[in-house]
Parts: C-alpha cells; structure tokens; sequence
C-alpha cells in the first residue's frame, strides 16, 4: 500500500472513530442529564409534599442541602441504570425491553438509596425514598418515550447508526439487508456489501464475481444502492475507508473455521466491530468457560437459565401469574359462557390435545370460538387454502369461527382459561405456541428443539406478528426463545403482548 493510500486511511480512520465516539457520548451524555433531572423533579416534588425537605445527617450531626441529596439520589439513579444496561445502543431505541431494565433499575436504585442513607444516617423515611424512585420511573418512560422517537427519527436519517458492511452470499446479503430493515434498533446502517463464495477446492473464500442481478436485489429491498465491494486481502483496509464501523457477516463463512479466524483477525486488527447472522440455536449466547486439564484445552459451554433454580423461578412466575389471571377470569367468565351458549347452545370450553414439554400430550382449553364441528372442517378448507403443509393454519375471515368467537379472538379472550393449563404445570405464561401432534410429526431438527421448554399463552411469535409470520420466521423466534429465555424476557413479552393484543397485529 503506498504511502498517500496509508496516510488516507489513517485519515479515515480516525475519522470513524471520532464519529461513533460523538454521537455515543452526546446522546448517552443528553440521556444520562435528563433522566437525573427526571429523578430530580420526582423526588423535590414527593418531599415537598411529605414535608420532609429538612434533610439531617446524624452520622456527622449535621444538616445536609437537599440540592446535595437530590444531586446524590440522581448520581445513584444513573449509576444504577448504566449497570443495567439503559444506555446500551441496541437498548435504546426498543420501548418494552428498555421499560423493563428501567424497572430493574429502578429496584436497584431503591436498595442503594436505602444503603446510602442508612452508611449516612440520614433523616429520610422509606416511603419517602420508594415514592420518589416511583415517580421518577414513570417520568423517566415518559421521557424516554419521546426520547425514543427523536433517536428512531434520526435512525432514519442515518444518525445514531454503525455504518455496516454486509459479507456473504447474495442471497445472504439480501437476507441481511431486509433484517437490518425490519429491526432499525439495532442500527447498523448498511454503506456497501462483498459478496463471497466458497472454493470447493481448496476450501477457501474468495470473491463472488457472478454478481449479475444483485444491484436489483439491493434495490429491491433498501430502495437504493450501496457500493459492492469486491472481496481481497485487503478488505478491512476498503471497508475503513468507507468509515465503516462493523462487518456483517450474513453466511459462507462458518464461525471457528480457519476462514473465519482470519477474517476476523483482520477486521478486528482495523477496529472494526464483527456482527454474525448466525443459527438461532447458535452457542455464542450460552455460558462457557475454558479449562486446561492435563495440558489438554476443553471448553464446556451452558445454558444458566435450565439450572434447577432458575427453573423454579419461572414456575413461581408462572403460578403468581396464572393466578392473578384466573380470578380476573371469573370476573368475564360468565357474561362470555352465556354469549357462547347462546349462540348455538354448544359446550362453552373447547378442549384439544396439544404437545407439551418433551413431548408429553396434554388437554388445552379454550373459551370455544369456533362452529362445533371445526375441526372436521379444517382438513377441507386446508386443502381449498394450500395450507396442508403449513405448521400453523390460519386463514382471514374463518368460516369455522362463530360472531362471539370473532369478538373474544379478537381480544384474545378465549385464550384465558389456558392459565389453568398453566395453573396446574401443562404450559407456562410465556413460550413457543403449544403444537398439535400432527405438527410436531414433521418438525425438522432444528425447530424439534422448541419441545424442550413448556408451550406458552404468549411467545415471540404472538408479539412478532402471528399470523402474519412465514414459516421460517416462526422457527427462528421459537428456537431462539429455548436458548434465551428469562423471567425478565417473559415480563417483556408480556408487556410487548398487550400492545399486540390491543394493536391486534397479525389475529385473525
């Protein structure tokens, strides 16, 4: 490389760098400012109203200012949120997952609160310091709310974005492509994609020069074009002149393979950050830890949340909310078992055979929403809708199902006797859609792994769009909750639920 080239990309490096240093710092400073003063606000108004702004430390007997405390409490409560991740890039653009770690956050920072008082011995009573975390929580979301919509706004100018070169295949590459569009909190900001092929003969990646038809494909799916790199020794050295940030790489090349250590190698040796459109069973989320035993190098790799106490906090979950769930059930229970009966004088619960936990059969029941003989009529109308193969049969404007069953579908009221199911251990609140046998018969390996935790009411797939899901895409959020639930994930589904219940995305 001579030496103009070198000095060049020097030049754009350091411009790079700058540029994600800035916006990181200004919009993470401007979020970290105004969630202090939110808390500020809060907590000034609860002790003006509680009377208790005369503020005493009996640790050093003496008077403390409450613009010193305020100050204090607001440093905690940052301190607190940046320990659970708020003002992670990938957090802050998404609104359940960032109400969730705010609520965590906000727990913490209570804790804290009351440690700090309790070191310092000041005069502040706890309903003082729980009612002032409150309402500096609810302000905070409303905040962050708006916040959200400047930084989804900028995302779409190309602010507040990892510029991202996307590697692989072309039909990876437009896989790629379409993903980043669909899921702009993640903000990569494509800038151009390398296309790469695999040498059958020796094994190794080289360039894909048959790349006929591939600025439409990126037309097709960004609205515009983006330069295509060609793939060489020196792609990172290309890349960083294009002030990329991060690599994609979509497929071809297989993680732990040589083709991949050395790619990265030279990614990482030029800064650049490497992204990975991998397989959602993929173990890069699992723990893992590497020991040397008898010179020999073993990693051995886990999932935290199968362990038997992480287990029974999912079943204490379950059945705290289950019943909570079954009483307000019993509050609507019986104006819709009397709209049921009424309509055709059928039985008011449908009962059906579902696969649970490893395979174990078991009775789900629901408020009946269709014509008695249903499930006589699905095989016919499947056939008339080409949906013979198709794992999850649906279809728009149901013959089957009757005017009441439309009215509680559409509200997901007859889902709710399914808490008892959850109730007595069949399912859980949150998982992969219960199967029926028929289905389970013609998983493939991958999607076989979903039987491995309890079917749920709600999952990934009710808040992602339900029926509107392709097959494929069902897959990959079923197996990718296997591998990543937790309680605090299935609290976010549950909130994320709501909003596709009221916002009545994808049912039918």
């Amino acid at each position: 490389m001579e030496e103009n080239d070198k000095a060049r990309l020097g030049q754009a490096t350091q411009h790079r760098l700058l540029s994600v240093a800035y916006w990181r710092f200004s919009v993470n400073m401007s979020l970290t400012v105004l969630d202090m003063a939110m808390l500020i606000v809060a907590s000034a108004t609860v002790l003006a109203l509680r009377h208790e702004t005369d503020i005493y430390s009996f640790r050093f007997g003496i008077p403390m200012d409450l613009s010193a405390y305020l100050l204090i409490c607001a440093v905690l409560w940052a301190v607190c949120l940046h320990g659970v991740g708020v003002y992670h890039r990938h957090v802050m653009g998404d609104g359940y997952q960032l109400n969730a770690l705010l609520i965590k956050g906000a727990v913490i920072a209570v804790m804290v609160t009351c440690a700090f008082d309790f070191i310092m011995r000041i005069s502040m009573s706890l309903t003082a310091i729980v009612l002032s975390f409150v309402f500096g929580l609810l302000l905070t979301m409303v905040e962050r709310f708006f916040m959200r919509l400047l930084i989804t706004q900028g995302r779409r100018k190309g602010r507040y974005s990892y510029s991202t070169v996307v590697v692989g295949s072309q039909e990876g590459i437009t896989r790629a492509l379409a993903f980043l569009g669909q899921k702009q909190q993640l903000n990569y900001r494509p800038v151009a994609v390398c296309p790469i092929r695999l040498d059958p003969a020796t094994g190794l990646v080289e360039a894909d020069t048959n790349i006929e038809g591939l600025n439409k494909q990126i037309n097709d799916v960004l609205g515009s074009s983006i330069p295509i790199m060609t793939y060489d020794d020196d792609f990172a050295e290309h890349a960083v002149s294009l002030h990329a940030q991060t690599v994609m790489v979509a497929d071809v090349m297989q993680r732990f393979s040589d083709n991949f250590n050395t790619f990265a190698l030279r990614a990482e040796s030029m800064n650049l950050e490497i992204a990975l459109v991998t397989s959602a069973a993929d173990v890069s989320g699992h723990e893992t830890q590497v020991r040397v035993i008898q010179g020999t190098t073993v990693m051995t790799i886990c999932l935290p949340q199968y362990s038997p106490a992480a287990m029974l906090q999912k079943r204490v979950f379950d059945i705290i909310v289950s019943s909570i769930a079954l009483v307000f059930t019993t509050i609507i229970a019986i104006p819709v078992s009397l709209a049921i009966k009424l309509t055709d004088g059928g039985p008011v619960f449908y009962k059906q055979t579902r696969v649970g936990l490893r395979g174990k059969p078991f009775k789900m029941i629901k408020f009946r929403s269709m014509v008695v003989d249903a499930d006589r009529m699905k095989t016919k109308l499947a056939r008339q809708t080409g949906q013979e193969n198709r794992f999850i049969f649906k279809m728009a404007n149901d013959p089957r199902v009757t005017k009441v069953g439309r009215f509680i579908r559409r509200f997901s009221i007859d889902e709710l006797p399914q808490f008892w199911n959850v109730f007595v251990g069949d399912m859980s609140v949150v998982g992969p859609r219960p199967p029926l046998p028929e289905e389970v018969s013609r998983y493939n390996q991958m999607y076989a792994t979903r039987m491995l935790v309890k079917p749920g009411i709600t999952g990934p797939w009710q808040v992602s769009g339900r029926s509107d899901l392709s097959a494929e895409e069902s897959e990959a959020l079923d197996v990718g909750y296997v591998q990543s639930w937790s309680v605090m994930g299935d609290c976010v589904l549950l909130l994320r639920t709501v909003g596709a219940v009221l916002g009545q995305r994808g049912a039918c």
